[in-house]
Parts: structure tokens; C-alpha cells; sequence
């Protein structure tokens, strides 16, 4: 019996944003994510388009991660009438609830803006893209998993999410679909990141698929490394500080802020003999990215190692003695009155919103000051402008004159690099007998096609927006899992305890505080219960055993 699943492409199909993606089986239809398009202002009127399905047809949504080219979208979705799960992993659930609703605030802001001056002109209201009411609705319909979990979303299909390391909790989708004892695996790379980066864990591995749609953000570019970029963005801060001038930062507010801060943390804090009047101020500059790294403080255990090792000594990477978080608009206008050199860090970005608008405004001009780029720029956007190099740019009503210094430091960048793509993608132990690569822009996904054959073999497709593809078993042979012996299985278990017991250890090694400030009582009830869950769970185990 022949699989009947087909699928079709319905954003980031040679380009970079509104990822979307429609999978249909005989009996159910299920969505992997439902991003906002973002650029250029042909590219965010697609946004306003009906979706091309009917969403109270959707059973499901599957969300990769939380940024809004993945998940912006949801609130549209949710108040034209999707009333599925959206499944996605703890964090993202975590960080949604910040992004969807600072999302429908910039909608409502935008469409006051534009009705003012429609007021003017005699001309008909415009309605935003959803309000913030659609977004807190929106959030009852999130249904949140770990990694690692076999999520059965119904008699044809079952999910599994592995870390993409690209941000707190992105994922890579691993989907089964089954038939008559037949099965056919699909594979959705989500944004994957780049190993060795701070504060999360690196890309897993895949074994196996019989389709794989793979990201290609930097399809035809690799990055200098990691480490290079610091050292250049610290070098950049202090040359800046010592002539007079200040460092503006367009961020991204979930992912790369936290990771900025992170870096600045072990360099203000471990570098020894820094003058005291190099420790410039770092102001972060966006109430979103404030709110994020509370999540991720939230979800410290889905740290890598060197970051919860830090936590563990009693050292918060997410605070240092010359950061300053901004959270009120009169904080974030006061920084443009004041000349000392300092460090703001604000979203949006690729300055297409947000307060970073309002300090390239007031920095542009001056030649003292420096603009660095630590992520993607997608064409048509602010950002890619004044990398190309413009002269004079427009920004809120005024035309501003471009002197400062700009940099772009793409080894920042939270996305996969082409080396890492292809490796990624030979680790599979079964190869794919497809793969349609999308989530770059034409010439990046065409170049990774071209290389992915050359050095596979395997057919490789770019597709178009709303091309639809049906894909089926055919002959290929999959192996349902990997079998892992009883002792390995055992050590495992084992060693997670012994890091929690390790954990539990180094709270109460710190000088005593759990019982000085009460902690360890105000907790106890929650605590208690959790182990109580787990002592259950084991007796269930038991008892099954026993049988």
C-alpha cells in the first residue's frame, strides 16, 4: 500500500521568511510553522493575503521555533479560525507568549500610524494584521514538549523534536507517517544554528529520512568563526569608547541579545585588568529582549555545559555590573540626550521596527559613533540598505546622512553556514532520496542544491511558492529506530540522577543561602511533589515489571 502524503510549499520558498508549510495525508492536514513574511514592503503585504487553505481544515500546527518568520502568523490563524494544538517545545511556548504579543502591538501601533494619516487624506481605515487580543488568544492553543518525546498527534502521524541549536528551543521535526504497516519519514531541518555558540547546545544529528526539507539561509557563504567575531566586537567597542563615540547594536531580541550578553559577561567579568573607565555602560534597549531573557533564565536546564556551569558557581551570565536593561520608552529617549560613549543593544534586527529606528536616527550622522550587525539582513530591509552601503537613508520622516563606522559580523549569525549544512546533512546515516531546500534566497538555496547533489547524489529541488509535491515510500527501506542496549539505557538514567543530586548539591554549597533566605522552605511543597511524581513513576515501573 502507497502512502498518500503530499506537500506543499507555502512561504520561504526562495526566500528567507513566512515559513509555512502544508502537509496533507488522506484523512488530516497539519501545518509546520506559520511565519510572518518580512523584508521589503511587497514581501510584508503578503501577510494580509488569505492563507491558500482552509485553516478550520488544519488539525495541527507544528512550531519550530519562536521567531516570527516561523511564528508570526498564528494569531491571523487562530482568529480566521484554527482551532488544532499547536505543538512545539517548552521554550518556544515559553517565548511565543512574549513575541505573538509584542507582535500585535507593533500591528495595532502600525495601523494607528497609517490611519492618521489616511484621517488626512479622506481614504478608508486599515485593520491590523490581528490585535493583542488575537494573540493571548492564540496561546490557549499552544501544547508544549520536550525534546527527545514521541508525540502520536494521530493514527497517521507522529512527530519527535531534536535540538536545531539555533535558538532556545528551536527544533528539527522528525515526522512518520503510517499506513497499512508502511511508514515515510519527512525530516524539517527548522533554522538550524551553528555549533560551539554560547548559552544552548548544539545541532543534533539526524539518522534517517526518506524526505528532508533543509533551511538555506547561508546556503553559498561560510562564517568566520565564533570566536573571531568577539574579539572583533570587543575591539570595535573600545576603539569606539576611546574616540568619543557610541555602538549600536540592531539584535535580534531572542537568540542573539542574550547571546551578546552572555559574551560581554565573561569578558567584563573574567578579563583581568580592564580600567574602570572602559567598562562602558551596555544598555539593552527593547522591552521584548528584557522579557526573553527572563524565559531564558527559565529554562537554564536547557543550557549547554559551560553555560550551566556558570549558573552552578553562582555566576548569572545575564548580568554584569556595567548592563543596564531598559524597559520604559522615556529610559530608551533619554540615551539619545546624553553624548558618553555606551553600547545599545536594541531590536529590531534588520532595523525594519522597534526603537533601534530611533537610534540610528540620532547616530547615523556622526562619524565617532559605529553600527555592527550581528545577524541576517534580508533584501529590501533597513539593515541590508545601509550594508550596501547608502549614503542617506530615510528614518522616521527625516533623511539622515550615514558617517558613522558599520560592520557586519556574520559569525555571529544563529544560522547554519554552507560547511555546516552539508555536514549536517552527511550524518545521516540513511540518506534521503529528496531533498527540497527552502529558507534562503534564490541564489543562496540554488547554490547549496547544486553541492548537495555533486557530493550526495540525491535529487534536489528549490521550490516555488505553492508548489505542492506528492511524496510516497516507494522502495526505500526504514529502519523504525535504534535499538539501545539495557545497560546504556541504564547508565543513562543513572547519570541524569546523579546531575540532578550534583545540581541539588552546588545550591546548597552556596553559602548556605537556601536556608539563610528561606528558599529551600518557601519551595519545598514544589519540590516535594516533583520528586513525589517521580518516586511514582518508578513504583508504576515496578509494578509493571512485576507482571
Amino acid at each position: 500500500m502507497v502512502i498518500n502524503v503530499d506537500i506543499q510549499f507555502l512561504g520561504a520558498a526562495k526566500m528567507v521568511t513566512g515559513s509555512n508549510y502544508l502537509i496533507t495525508t488522506d484523512n488530516h492536514k497539519i501545518l509546520v510553522d506559520c511565519g510572518m513574511f518580512q523584508g521589503n514592503e511587497e514581501k510584508e503585504k503578503m501577510n494580509y493575503m488569505d492563507f491558500p487553505y482552509d485553516v478550520t481544515d488544519i488539525d495541527y500546527l507544528i512550531l519550530t521555533h519562536a521567531h516570527i518568520d516561523h511564528s508570526g502568523r498564528i494569531p491571523k490563524l487562530v482568529r480566521e479560525g484554527f482551532r488544532g494544538k499547536i505543538v512545539c517545545t517548552k521554550p518556544t511556548a515559553d517565548l511565543c507568549e512574549i513575541m505573538l504579543l509584542d507582535s500585535a502591538k507593533i500591528q495595532e501601533s502600525d495601523a494607528q500610524w497609517e490611519n492618521k494619516k489616511r484621517l488626512r487624506t479622506g481614504q478608508d481605515f486599515v485593520e491590523p494584521l490581528y490585535t493583542i487580543d488575537d494573540a493571548r488568544e492564540s496561546l490557549k492553543y499552544f501544547d508544549p514538549y520536550f525534546y527527545d518525546q514521541k508525540i502520536n498527534l494521530n493514527e497517521e502521524i507522529s512527530i519527535r523534536f531534536k535540538d536545531a541549536g539555533h535558538i532556545l528551543g528551536s527544533a528539527i521535526v522528525e515526522m512518520w507517517a503510517y499506513e497499512g504497516g508502511e511508514v515515510t519519514k519527512v525530516v524539517f531541518s527548522g533554522d538550524l544554528g551553528m555549533p560551539g555558540r554560547p548559552i544552548i547546545k548544539d545541532l543534533e544529528f539526524i539518522d534517517s529520512a526518506d524526505y528532508l526539507v533543509i533551511e538555506s539561509t547561508y546556503g553559498n557563504t561560510n562564517h568566520e568563526p565564533f570566536k573571531d567575531s568577539t574579539e572583533k566586537l570587543i575591539e570595535i567597542i573600545n576603539r569606539t569608547a576611546l574616540r568619543g563615540g557610541s555602538v549600536i547594536i540592531p539584535s535580534f531580541a531572542v537568540g542573539r541579545t542574550q547571546e551578546l550578553i552572555y559574551e560581554l559577561n565573561k569578558y567584563y567579568e573574567y578579563t583581568p585588568d580592564i580600567e574602570e573607565y572602559m567598562r562602558i555602560p551596555i544598555y539593552i534597549d527593547s522591552p521584548m529582549a528584557v522579557n526573553a531573557t527572563e524565559v531564558f533564565q527559565k529554562n537554564s536546564s536547557s543550557f549547554n555545559y559551560e553555560a550551566r556551569e556558570l549558573i552552578l558557581k553562582g555566576d548569572n551570565p545575564f548580568a554584569f555590573s556595567n548592563l543596564r536593561y531598559i524597559r520604559t520608552q522615556e529610559e530608551s529617549m533619554s540615551l539619545n540626550k546624553s553624548s558618553y560613549p555606551k553600547v545599545i543593544i536594541s531590536s529590531s534586527g534588520m532595523a525594519t521596527a522597534g526603537r533601534v529606528r530611533h537610534h540610528l536616527k540620532h547616530n547615523l550622522w556622526n562619524p565617532d559613533n559605529s553600527l555592527v550587525f550581528v545577524g541576517y539582513q534580508a533584501q529590501g530591509s533597513l539593515g541590508r540598505i545601509l550594508l550596501d552601503g547608502a549614503s542617506k537613508v530615510k528614518l522616521l520622516g527625516e533623511e539622515i546622512d550615514v558617517q558613522l563606522e558599520i560592520y557586519d559580523l556574520e559569525g555571529f549569525s544563529g544560522h547554519a553556514d554552507q560547511k555546516t549544512l552539508l555536514k549536517w546533512i552527511d550524518r545521516f546515516k540513511i540518506k534521503p532520496k529528496k531533498i527540497f531546500v527552502v529558507h534562503g534566497e534564490e541564489d543562496q538555496s540554488e547554490t547549496l542544491a547544486h553541492l548537495i547533489e555533486d557530493k550526495f547524489n540525491i535529487e534536489t529541488i528549490v521550490p516555488n511558492m505553492r508548489d505542492k509535491f506528492n511524496i510516497s515510500k516507494d522502495d526505500i527501506e526504514l529502519k523504525k529506530g535504534i535499538n539501545i542496549e539495557p545497560i546504556l539505557l541504564q547508565q543513562d538514567i543513572e547519570n541524569e540522577l546523579e546531575n540532578v543530586y550534583r545540581q541539588f548539591g552546588a545550591l546548597v554549597g552556596r553559602s548556605g543561602m537556601l536556608y539563610k533566605d528561606k528558599i529551600i522552605e518557601k519551595n519545598y511543597d514544589e519540590l516535594k511533589n516533583k520528586l513525589i511524581d517521580l518516586q511514582h513513576e518508578l513504583m508504576d515501573l515496578n509494578i509493571l515489571l512485576s507482571k
